[in-house]
């Protein structure tokens, strides 16, 4: 089975399991990136703890949900955005997020995978991989 976008695939992953309101998703394939997305989360407060096995092949993440995520989903094609987008975010907030001070955008920059209120933060800007609420 081919997985085109594992980003994508895990964001939903945990999404349906929220929705039937599991305990646990399991993630697969896992990857650097999804990892990573998943610490911003974890520390953003919407999942719990996770772990990475390793069966082989593709590996799993076993990830603890917390009943927190309303909503999550991928950003594609994956925009670019400027400090000065991360600053204002007007189009980005109305267009994933249910309002400005709910839920996060999840941008990748040269320092490392962050949600847009810390790339703000740290006056840098970066890519948007996906959006969390």
């Amino acid at each position: 089975m081919v997985f085109v976008n594992p980003l994508a695939n895990a964001l939903t992953s945990i999404y349906n399991n929220e929705m039937r309101r599991n305990k646990q998703a399991i993630i697969m394939p896992a990857s650097k990136l999804v990892i990573n997305v998943l610490r911003v989360m974890q520390k953003e407060g919407y999942v719990g703890e996770f772990e990475y096995i390793d069966d082989g092949r593709w590996g799993k993440i076993t990830v603890q949900l917390l009943g927190r995520v309303n909503k999550c989903g991928p950003i594609t094609p994956r925009y670019p955005l400027s400090y000065r987008q991360m600053i204002a975010l007007p189009d980005y907030v109305r267009r994933y997020l249910p309002s400005k001070e709910i839920g996060i955008i999840i941008v990748s920059t040269s320092k490392g995978v962050m949600s847009h209120k810390e790339a703000a933060r740290l006056r840098i800007g970066g890519v948007a991989l996906g959006y969390v609420y």
